[in-house]
């Protein structure tokens, strides 16, 4: 009696579920078509926008080419690549109105323009227009404290909405990693898109890393103790490639800055066919001017760090390093020695991080034999550069390594991760002969840079030479050419459209 209660229950519960099928396949296939026509609603009037925007005082219509870049007055690497971007089209295309979307909302345009040409020796020949934007805390990591990657794209998406809505360009380009916002130009904006990507969001070495329940700076050590906290986050992980490799997929052009980034956008986007090579511009010519200073054997030898002071660039690894070498000098009668680590700070999170290497430095007895420079002018830096013996960096995978470059340009003998750009791309050797050292742990670090000052200044000089040769690849040139070439058919969709 019981078993055929149960069964008429079941039978009733499915004729139930079964009579709410037809009506809900209504329901959501009409909420469907409202939204499609909500979008279709907001795509024409952006393409109004569009129009108000290119029309020239002229009459004529102009193209409109926007970067998406929200932190432009930082001083790295990823900047040295936007505003050498810019000089490109503009030589290319003068009639071309050129948008920066930033959210440096707390100085003009004309100052970071001012600063660009202080801290990498770049000015325009034509006007930009300055979109300030509001919301970015909006992708600032301090906001996410957990699936930090998920919130700062999602957060990246209503920026980019913030920005759509003020300023709807032809060409779009995000020069700092936002794919998340692609489709929103893409399919809203009615634009072309690109992308300059220096370091995929996610890679598979990330996955690994959480695979494998390795400690790291993006995976906790509560987490890699717990099999099922892992577990549940490498799920998170593969859901987030996922999402990622689909919206970077809308990308019409996409460029990587080193063989490293290649392989893994190419593994996550999957767009091999519109996917280029484009080293980042490298002022190598100005470190080329600078003499090679004749060492000597009485002297001090700097050791010089140069990068943004995040939290992948490892910079306590260098200080570490910097204090076991010291030991090492007391026992093997090295010459003085001076850690200077230079770098750009971007807000409050990198200036509390700056104040935590000075703890560091304190706590390991080093304080005396190490300096901090921040934000420093250009010329102040090449003095710095040309100095200096060794150039460190201490990244793991390193998606390039600008800062490297300029110090093999310079005649510094690089020390870098044995990893990522410097690896496949920087520190190879150059017709046969070395360019540089790479290590990884603390204990690798000090043994070589000890090594190094151990060579005599012949070898040195050796070294120094052939890195000095083997820059060439990644000056400005170099890069304008390769950069032209690959966004050159988002401008012939323009064109065409345009005529």
């Amino acid at each position: 009696m019981a078993t055929a209660e149960r069964g008429w229950c079941l039978c009733e519960l499915l004729r139930f579920f079964y009579s709410l099928l037809f009506p809900g396949l209504f329901v959501c296939g009409t909420l469907c078509v409202c939204l499609l026509i909500i979008l279709w609603g907001i795509r024409l009037l952006l393409q109004r926008k569009k129009k108000s925007v290119s029309s020239s005082k002229t009459g004529k219509n102009q193209t409109v080419i926007a970067f998406f870049h929200p932190y432009c007055n930082a001083g790295g690497g990823g900047e040295r690549v936007l505003w050498c971007a810019l000089r490109a089209l503009q030589k290319k295309y003068p009639e071309a109105l050129y948008v920066v979307y930033t959210g440096d909302a707390n100085v003009s345009g004309q100052q970071i323009l001012e600063g660009a040409f202080r801290r990498f020796n770049i000015r325009l020949t034509r006007p930009v227009k300055f979109v300030f934007l509001r919301k970015r805390y909006l992708v600032e990591d301090s906001l996410y404290p957990h699936f930090t990657l998920l919130g700062q794209s999602l957060g990246s998406i209503f920026l980019g909405w913030e920005a759509l809505m003020q300023c709807v360009p032809d060409v779009y380009i995000d020069s700092m990693g936002y794919a998340f916002t692609l489709p929103l130009f893409k399919y809203l904006g009615g634009c072309r898109v690109g992308s300059y990507v220096h370091y995929p969001t996610i890679s598979t070495d990330m996955l690994s890393v959480v695979k494998n329940q390795n400690v790291g700076f993006n995976n906790a050590a509560f987490i890699t103790r717990n099999p099922f906290l892992s577990k549940v986050k490498l799920i998170y992980y593969y859901l987030f490639a996922f999402m990622y490799g689909l919206v970077g997929s809308c990308s019409d052009i996409v460029m990587v800055n080193s063989s490293w980034t290649l392989n893994h956008i190419l593994s996550l986007w999957k767009v091999g066919n519109c996917t280029n090579i484009v080293y980042p511009p490298c002022d190598v010519q100005t470190f080329l001017d600078l003499p090679l200073h004749e060492e000597k054997a009485t002297s001090e030898h700097l050791l010089v760090s140069i990068g943004q002071f995040r939290p992948e660039k490892n910079h306590p690894l260098q200080i570490r390093a910097f204090a076991k070498l010291l030991n090492k000098k007391e026992s093997e009668s090295l010459p003085p020695l001076k850690l200077v680590l230079i770098g750009g700070c971007r807000n409050q999170d990198d200036e509390l991080r700056v104040n935590q290497l000075r703890r560091l430095a304190e706590d390991l007895g080093v304080q005396e034999d190490v300096e901090f420079k921040i934000n420093i002018p250009f010329d102040e830096l090449k003095n710095y550069l040309s100095e200096a013996t060794v150039g460190l960096h201490t990244m793991w995978n390193e998606h390039f390594g600008i800062g490297i470059v300029e110090c093999m340009a310079a005649g510094m003998i690089v020390l870098a991760h044995n990893s990522g750009g410097p690896k496949l791309d920087i520190v190879v050797p150059h017709h046969g002969e070395r360019t540089g050292f790479l290590a990884e742990s603390e204990e690798g670090y000090a043994e070589t840079m000890a090594h190094i000052l151990s060579m005599s200044a012949e070898q040195r000089l050796q070294i120094r030479n052939s890195a000095r040769a083997s820059v060439s690849r990644f000056s400005d040139q170099e890069f304008e050419v390769a950069f032209l070439s690959s966004v050159e058919r988002l401008f012939q969709k323009c064109h065409t459209c345009t005529n």
